[in-house]
Parts: structure tokens; sequence; C-alpha cells
């Protein structure tokens, strides 16, 4: 088995699926290897750790087909760091053989026999507009855990809702909740829980396509952007019931520019060391941001808003806070409120497909 490709998309494909190649100690040796397999010009490049495969195929020329396990890391790294112009891989007994010029590098693969064979994906299949999927993913999944003490809520529950697809993600400090309005991918009450982890590679994949297709099986979902197909295990569990947490109405409410407060957070939070909230003081026309550390210092800022309600102020964790900021699309966001101890409400001014929830700061 040999062939020859450009280095840019070899490296490019080993990267992609080198994401999924597991580095967890104690795993199958093998899945730390990407599995490479040709079939006259195509290239299959694999990798998995069980939970997350991701694979795809790329155009090489191709002289014997065959198929070999490569470590996954140490590939990557050397066909990254060779010079521009083609690579040549050629398999030979225990050898793979890697070179690029007057580069020539010798690996050993691993056992190709021990690579997990993975099962195809289910045949029934919905397909989504790429760009309005991928800026759902971008919206939701910062909202999810990362904490796998909780693995409930390291997932993004997929529901029917309404004549649409709704998406859902919280870590119990914030929640994220975005409608697909005429995307009906589910039957009615049907719900899956995505990894958070696996969504945040597709965010990768999807500006590489027009289409997503989306496959979903009993204990798995599938996800194909062009050549690439990324297949993720499901969680399995009941997702909160989230509804409860969104207060019915808002008597308090702020209308801000977006950017001008993205750089205001940014500026203050400076400021804001070991956990420090910001502070949100509202009233008449400005909104006041501070963040005040002891032993280190303070930071204030005003910026010009709209404000109706009774005067407030309000403190919140200024990364998550500035998420949700920069997850609503628009000139302008609104923050509602019902007190300085109860959850406000961020979304993007006329923007009703999505909102981001955020629990205040107890403040002295």
């Amino acid at each position: 088995m040999k062939f020859r490709c450009e280095r840019e998309a070899l490296a490019e494909a080993l990267a992609t699926a080198g994401r999924a190649a597991t580095g967890r100690t104690g795993a199958l040796p093998v899945l730390s290897g990407l599995r490479l397999e040709l079939v006259g010009n195509q290239l299959s490049v694999t990798g998995t750790d069980l939970d997350l495969t991701i694979q795809l195929s790329i155009e090489v020329g191709g002289d014997g087909d065959g198929g070999v396990v490569l470590p996954a890391r140490l590939a990557a790294d050397i066909v990254r760091s060779l010079g521009t112009g083609k690579v040549d891989v050629v398999v030979e007994g225990d050898d793979v053989s890697i070179s690029n010029g007057r580069s020539h590098f010798t690996v050993r693969p691993l056992s190709f026999d021990d690579y997990p064979k993975l099962a195809s994906p289910v045949n029934s299949s919905v397909t989504l507009p790429a760009q309005q999927f991928g800026d759902a993913l971008r919206q939701v999944v910062r909202a999810a855990s990362t904490d796998e003490a909780r693995p409930i809520l390291t997932g993004v529950m997929m529901t029917a809702e309404g004549d649409g697809l709704r998406m859902v993600a919280t870590d119990s400090y914030r929640l994220a909740v975005r409608d697909l309005v005429g995307q009906q991918v589910l039957a009615a009450d049907q719900k899956v829980l995505v990894p958070g982890r696996a969504l945040n590679e597709l965010q990768r994949l999807v500006g590489g396509g027009d289409e997503v297709t989306m496959r979903l099986g009993d204990r798995d979902a599938t996800f194909e952007v062009g050549t690439t197909r990324l297949t993720t295990r499901l969680i399995e569990g009941e997702f909160p019931n989230y509804r409860q947490l969104i207060p019915p109405s808002h008597p308090n409410t702020l209308t801000v520019e977006r950017e001008p407060l993205l750089e205001a957070i940014r500026r203050v939070k400076i400021l804001a060391k070991d956990a420090t909230p910001v502070r949100l003081q509202m009233g008449g026309d400005t909104l006041r941001l501070t963040a005040i550390t002891q032993d280190v210092g303070n930071a204030s800022e005003e910026l010009d808003a709209v404000y109706v309600g009774t005067e407030l102020t309000v403190a919140f964790n200024p990364d998550y806070f500035a998420a949700g900021v920069e997850a609503c699309i628009g000139d302008s966001i609104t923050l509602s409120t019902l007190d300085a101890l109860k959850p406000a409400v961020v979304r993007g001014v006329g923007i009703d497909d999505y909102l981001y929830l955020l629990m205040p700061v107890r403040v002295p």
C-alpha cells in the first residue's frame, strides 16, 4: 500500500480524525491510532475512542489498496512538520515510510486487526442547513457542563418543539435554549441527549459544507458534512426540567448595545480575580459595571443604556455573562431580571429563537 497526497490535505485529515482518537491511559493501545484505508484513489482516515468516531475521506494518488493504523499524534506531528508539496506514504511490512522532499521518517504501525470494527449508521436521515445548525451549536454547546461527574449535564438535549427542533444545554449555572423553526428532525415527544464534546467537534466541521445530514440510531447519532462523518454514542438518562427555570415574566429590562458591552466586560474583568463577580448597577439611562478585588484593586465602566424597572444591582460570573452576550445575534441585547438573586435572561433584541439564562452571584 502506498499513496501520494498534498501535505496540507493529509495534515488536515489526520488532525480532524485525530481529535477522536483516545489519549486516555488504560484504553486499548490501538485506540491511540488512526486507521488509514486505501481503495483506489480514496483514502479513508478514522479515529475513535468508542464513544466518538470521526471518519473522512480524501482524494490521493493511490498505488495498491490496503490499510494501516498509525499512532495518531505522531503521524499528525510528522506530516505537519514537513515542507509544502507532496507527501509519500509507503507501507512495507512492519514499517511505514513518510517522506517529503529530503525529509524521511519511518514509523512502526499499530495492529490493524485489533482496530475495532465500526457499525454502519442507520439509513433514515434528515438534512439541516449547515450555517443555521452551526449557529445553533455555537450558541448552545457553550452552556453544557464539562464535569464528567455529572454526565447528563455534559450533553445537549435535542427535542421536537412545535414545528421545529429545540436544543438545550445547562451546567446548572446557566442555560441556553435555541429553536430551529421549521426543522422537523425528531418525532413528536422524541428526545435525544448528544454529548457536548461531540457537538464541539461538529462545530469545527459544519463550516466546510452547505448541509448537515443527521442519522439517529437507538444509541448513537451520526452527522455527515461533505465527506466527513462524525458518530457519537448518545447519553442515557433524563435531562433536567429546564422549563421551570425560565421565569414567566421580568419586571426589569435593560437594553444595551452588544459590542460595547462585551468590550466593557473584558476590560472590567481584568480586575475580577479569583472568581470575583462583575456587578451591574442598572438605573435610568446608564449601566455601570464594577469589579472589586480585595488587595488588588477595582475597575468600573459606564455605558449608555435604556432601563425599565426599579433600580437594581446584580452580579454575575464575568466569563459566563460574556459568553451569553457573545452568543446573541444582533446589535443590541436585553437583560431581563426579577431581582438580584433570581435567574436573568439574555436575548438579542427582536430575536425570539434564542435565550441564555444566567444565575446571579450573591454579593454583599
